[in-house]
């Protein structure tokens, strides 16, 4: 059901004189209040998840999840703040799982202390059965890692810090 079908819908309804109406479909649920001391009917519309997809929603809150733990071992040493805010923080680019290695047999692409160049590949993104390079945009010495192997990873969440100098 398209916009411009429910724009009509409503209008049927407040012409009509009915004080509400509901509408069931497949994937939405609409339903149309319309009241005496008010001149605009009200409107809800309620988009439903198909059972099919029931299975996949509890995957999305995973990665909400996981991020979380983190955080507080993070904010926890405040002066260790002021020290990394002289390094460049890698972010991701998209969401999806992080990897450091290219398959499970081989090494990571980095380590700490390794030297890096603008272009190189610090680790793969999973999104979608798709694997993504994700390359650096600077030069300098890995410093951290902030992101454990194979776990999910948020846009724009940090991934390394790395030493321009």
């Amino acid at each position: 059901m398209d916009i411009k079908e429910i724009q009509s819908l409503i209008k049927f309804v407040a012409k009509s004189g009915a004080s509400e109406v509901k509408l069931e479909m497949e994937d939405v649920k609409i339903t149309i209040r319309t009241g005496s001391t008010s001149s605009s009917p009200e409107t809800t519309i309620v988009q439903q998840i198909p059972m099919a997809q029931a299975p996949a929603m509890p995957v999305a809150p995973a990665p909400a999840v996981a991020p979380e733990a983190p955080a507080p071992a993070a904010s926890t040493p405040e002066p260790a703040a002021d020290d990394e805010s002289k390094y460049i923080t890698i972010k991701s680019p998209i969401i999806g799982t992080f990897y450091r290695k290219p398959s499970p047999d081989k090494p990571p692409f980095v380590e700490v202390g390794a030297s890096i160049s603008q272009g190189d590949v610090l680790c793969v993104i999973e999104a979608m059965k798709l694997f993504n390079d994700i390359e650096s945009e600077v030069s300098g010495k890995i410093v951290k890692v902030l992101v454990e192997d194979s776990s999910p990873v948020e846009f724009d969440q940090p991934l390394f810090l790395v030493d321009p100098s």
